[in-house]
């Protein structure tokens, strides 16, 4: 399959065609590091909003990067109607074809590293952190974090969202809009961060910022687009300052319950590793045992989402999670 040559060059990070359309069009245009875009009104104009997309933080992830590809080469420069920054997170990861080199990109964006902090990834965050600062020093209120995944397991919702519960009400309101728009199934509000880049804008910028994971991984130019259609609509939506209509359906809302943190190499899920995102356990059901540690659900009912038994010493194997606000057409 021959992979356009849109979607080969924002995989390299590769923003030279781009950046020329966009200055050519009088936007102010910068570089502020490998794999990433700035692009900003030459003259500042009250309530535009500053809105970062990101992509690649797992290099694995390529559906989004297909995605985002199309909807840039399908806006012209003069329909944009926000403040820009592009990311493409771990690029060398995307191009060796893993989901990172050393250690996981998005568990850096956090003061203590511990072992990890001579990774890669490390050095990669922090050039992800300044770019950041850089972009949102200035802006006005109005602030997004898209930060675009896939997920490694099949899902209830193949669709669905985390999204940082410490957000003022208004941003909280606007994303989960925006969210129901793009048609995403499920969103989890999440009441600590686990070093994610979209946890850290949101805590340290003030940005309606979202993990927003679409689907499964895949091979580069092997994803299947249609499963993101209604995602690129709003997207381009975003970007255009359109106005969209309401949500056919809003998304289920769900609170973290438990986090289920490996604490040694000991650890065990209770269940297989075939086990979907959105899983149901009961109470009482036990979800993993690590040496003496034994997690259990202790609500009614819980749903399992990100289980991975394989992530290092220290980090989060899992979240158990709670539906808080039900509607009506649920699985």
């Amino acid at each position: 399959m021959t992979i356009p040559e849109v979607v080969r060059a924002l995989a390299r990070g590769d923003f030279t065609e781009l950046a020329r359309r966009y200055s050519a069009a009088g936007l102010v245009v910068s570089v502020p590091g490998k794999g990433m875009l700035t692009v900003k009104s030459p003259t500042p104009t009250p309530g535009r909003a500053s809105v970062i997309v990101s992509v690649g933080v797992h290099g694995d992830e390529t559906g989004p990067i297909e995605m985002l590809a199309h909807v840039l080469d399908a806006l012209a420069p003069e329909a944009l109607a926000v403040d820009l920054m592009l990311c493409v997170g771990n690029i060398d990861a995307i191009l060796a074809g893993k989901r990172f080199l050393d250690a996981d990109l998005n568990r850096m964006f956090r003061p203590v590293r511990g072992a990890l902090a001579g990774t890669a990834e490390a050095a990669r965050a922090d050039d992800m952190i300044a770019a950041t600062v850089g972009f949102f020093d200035g802006a006005g209120p109005v602030r997004w974090h898209l930060d675009l995944h896939t997920a490694i397991r099949p899902s209830v919702y193949p669709t669905f969202a985390v999204v940082p519960d410490l957000l003022s009400d208004q941003r909280r309101h606007m994303l989960v809009d925006w969210l129901g728009q793009a048609a995403i199934g499920a969103i989890i509000m999440n009441p600590q961060s686990a070093g994610t880049y979209s946890y850290y804008a949101a805590e340290h910028h003030g940005a309606a910022a979202s993990t927003v994971e679409l689907g499964r991984v895949g091979t580069l130019g092997q994803n299947d687009l249609s499963q993101f259609a209604a995602v690129s609509v709003a997207l381009d939506g975003l970007l255009r300052g359109a106005t969209l209509p309401p949500a056919a359906m809003p998304s289920r809302v769900f609170r973290v319950a438990q986090e289920i943190v490996k604490l040694s190499d000991d650890f065990r899920m209770g269940f297989g590793k075939e086990t979907q995102n959105f899983t149901a356990l009961k109470r009482g059901d036990i979800i993993a045992t690590d040496q003496e540690t034994v997690y259990t659900v202790f609500h009614e009912e819980e749903l399992v989402v990100f289980p991975n038994p394989d992530v290092r010493v220290g980090l989060r194997a899992g979240l158990m999670v709670t539906e808080v606000s039900p509607s009506s057409g649920a699985n």
